[in-house]
């Protein structure tokens, strides 16, 4: 190769070399934005966008709920879940903005394990007085 073919080729991001040369990487600077397709990019690990509410979202929240009352101690007559994101994990972390009356909002996040180990589901952190606008 000549010299003006050697500086055309990309060059790859290595590890420990993040900071050095992220507009080399293929995933765009740091993995936020892909520059040419100008969108937010996918963190691998991270949360997803958010979900549509299925009736296992819903399920999912219900089989907490008690545990959620515990935790905040209080109770919920209105207890409906309005957004959920998911993150894969050794397991999966289901990320939940529940409304629980007038302007208030539970943030939930629901620790599920992996099949082969039964798949049971935790409580790992629950938050009060949110608002719909607060971000999770």
């Amino acid at each position: 190769m000549d010299q003006q073919q050697q500086q055309q080729k990309p060059q790859m991001c290595l590890v420990g070399d993040w900071d050095q040369k992220p507009q080399t990487c293929p995933m765009g600077p740091r993995g936020d934005w892909d520059q040419q397709q100008q969108k937010p990019q996918i963190c691998p690990g991270g949360p997803s966008e958010l979900k549509p509410i299925t009736s296992e979202i819903k399920s999912i929240a219900e089989s907490v709920k008690i545990e959620v009352e515990k935790q905040l101690n209080r109770t919920f007559e209105l207890y409906v879940v309005v957004a959920c994101k998911t993150q894969v994990v050794a397991g999966t972390n289901y990320l939940l903005k529940i409304h629980c009356g007038k302007d208030e909002y539970l943030h939930v996040k629901v620790y599920e394990m992996l099949p082969h180990a039964g798949s049971v589901r935790s409580v790992t952190s629950a938050t009060d007085g949110h608002s719909l606008d607060d971000t999770f």
